[in-house]
């Protein structure tokens, strides 16, 4: 199973599988190692979303020093999954483990599912060593430290490649992480803490590149798209969405739809250029364009770009990495923001939305192309899509700078129907139910320091963001159906003695 990744990153990446083994047993042997670990490596590919290479097996320290020292130059190779088929001593391990630069899963599996008690000699025993093999190799991976996921089963067990499966998306997300530039255009929004933050230690630790641009340079780019483009783009909207009749080519404000689709086209373009795949702006800074851009930042948020509002570079990095590794499944996946609480009810609800940057991929029917006021801003009534959020559960999840370090803070929530029609609300939103409930929910995350601003999806959840978090070595604290504030509180101080 392959998958087709937004804007082509990372581009036709590879997980790498490699055997250990050792040359005590004979050709014999290693020849059949070779043939079930190629089993193994070709029965994962073809349910896993990323391309799995299975490699010859290694046998020396020289042999696993030059394939990792390969994996790590390699643009392609996103991660390795290590098995010890039969007995790999571990020192041979050492050289090559303490210069991967690349996630690293171990998969504790065997070929045979049941023991053949009646054919059971020490022919046998001998080439089916995992069950000792791997616990030699995860000493030696935990004495030198070594971030990484185990997975215990069956390879042909369906919770065993669905484990799989969701670290190779986390490694997809932390390879589009190492190669991410995201464009600022104007500064964070004034006075405002929680979205700022040190965007060097953010390359350092995350990848991403983060830096600014004059938000004229879209405006000049505005004012030259030809009519032909904003012609083409203004069929896409009345194709694919329920366009207001004053935004239709004959009503009274067309010209607004025709300035938003400019701005689609121009910032676009733009990025494009510039060669990144986030983006951030801020009402408090629009140079000479018409409107605060609405609906161009939905629609490129859901063709795969990250976005931030008012300066947040952190959320508009989330955003890009969840749109990689939410690649090909179901549900949709969206900056957002708390916004305001319904406390009167028997479960109290969180209604989140912004003040126009949903992303279209939430929506549970056909969005509506709509204009209305925005008090903030000082420009043209902006255009942008409404729509509700479909019902069930999905991951609301946030990354905060604590100075010393980045945290993040995920909840598992379940998105409901507003209780009545929002017919004075102009803006695309959800309602969701957080776990294990509001008071526990708020508390915790504000503890924890988090942002306002998040990344929901309903797509991908805990699982994918702690794998993504252990292989960038950064701390998450989850909370969820569990979730104690005394302990909490407690793992929030522990973890600041750990990280």
């Amino acid at each position: 199973m392959t998958i087709s990744f937004p804007l082509n990153a990372p581009n036709e990446p590879e997980i790498w599988f490699l055997t250990g083994s050792q040359d005590l047993y004979g050709d014999e042997t290693l020849r059949i190692v070779a043939e079930q670990s190629a089993q193994i490596a070709g029965h994962i590919n073809h349910t896993n979303p990323i391309n799995v290479v299975s490699k010859p097996t290694v046998t020396s320290s020289d042999a696993i020093r030059r394939i990792i020292l390969e994996a790590n130059a390699s643009d392609q190779c996103i991660g390795l999954i290590t098995w010890m088929h039969t007995f790999s001593p571990a020192k041979m391990w050492i050289s090559g483990l303490t210069k991967l630069q690349k996630p690293l899963l171990h998969f504790h599996t065997q070929f045979n599912l049941d023991l053949p008690w009646d054919r059971i000699d020490m022919d046998f025993m001998n080439l089916n060593q995992a069950a000792h093999g791997d616990r030699e190799f995860a000493h030696i991976a935990t004495r030198l430290n070594i971030p990484r996921k185990t997975v215990v089963g069956h390879w042909e067990q369906e919770y065993v490649t669905d484990q799989i499966e969701t670290w190779s998306r986390a490694a997809a997300g932390f390879a589009a992480a190492q190669n991410l530039k995201i464009a600022r255009f104007g500064d964070n929004m004034r006075n405002v803490a929680v979205t700022d933050g040190d965007k060097v230690s953010a390359e350092i630790d995350l990848g991403p590149s983060i830096n600014g641009y004059g938000v004229n340079e879209i405006a000049a780019r505005v004012e030259a798209i030809p009519n032909s483009a904003t012609d083409d783009l203004i069929e896409i909207y009345l194709n694919n969405y329920s366009v207001s009749p004053e935004l239709r080519p004959q009503g009274n404000r067309h010209q607004s739809l025709r300035d938003a689709a400019k701005i689609e086209v121009a910032l676009r373009e733009f990025l494009r250029d510039v060669g990144a795949h986030g983006f951030t702006d801020t009402f408090e800074d629009l140079g000479t364009l018409p409107q605060l851009p609405g609906i161009a930042v939905q629609r490129l948020m859901n063709e795969g770009f990250g976005f931030g509002a008012e300066g947040d570079w952190k959320t508009a990095i989330l955003v890009r990495i969840a749109k990689v590794m939410a690649a090909g499944l179901d549900g949709g996946t969206s900056f957002m923001e708390d916004y305001t609480y319904n406390l009167g009810v028997e479960h109290p609800q969180i209604l989140g939305a912004h003040m126009l940057e949903v992303c279209p991929s939430l929506a549970s029917d056909v969005p509506t192309c709509e204009i209305h006021p925005l008090a903030m801003g000082a420009k043209a009534d902006p255009v942008r899509l409404v729509f509700t959020a479909p019902t069930g559960p999905a991951f609301n999840i946030g990354l905060t700078d604590l100075g010393d370090r980045f945290r993040l803070v995920g909840n598992e929530v379940d998105v409901v129907p507003p209780e009545a029609e929002l017919p004075n609300l102009p803006v695309a939103r959800a309602v969701w139910e957080p776990k294990p409930n509001l008071a526990t929910s708020a508390a915790a995350w504000m503890h924890a320091g988090a942002p306002h601003h998040t990344l929901l999806s309903q797509a991908i959840g805990r699982e994918v963001w702690e794998d993504f978090a252990n292989m960038a070595g950064i701390e998450m604290a989850v909370i969820d159906e569990r979730t104690d504030l005394r302990e909490f509180k407690k793992e929030l101080a522990w973890n600041k003695s750990v990280y």
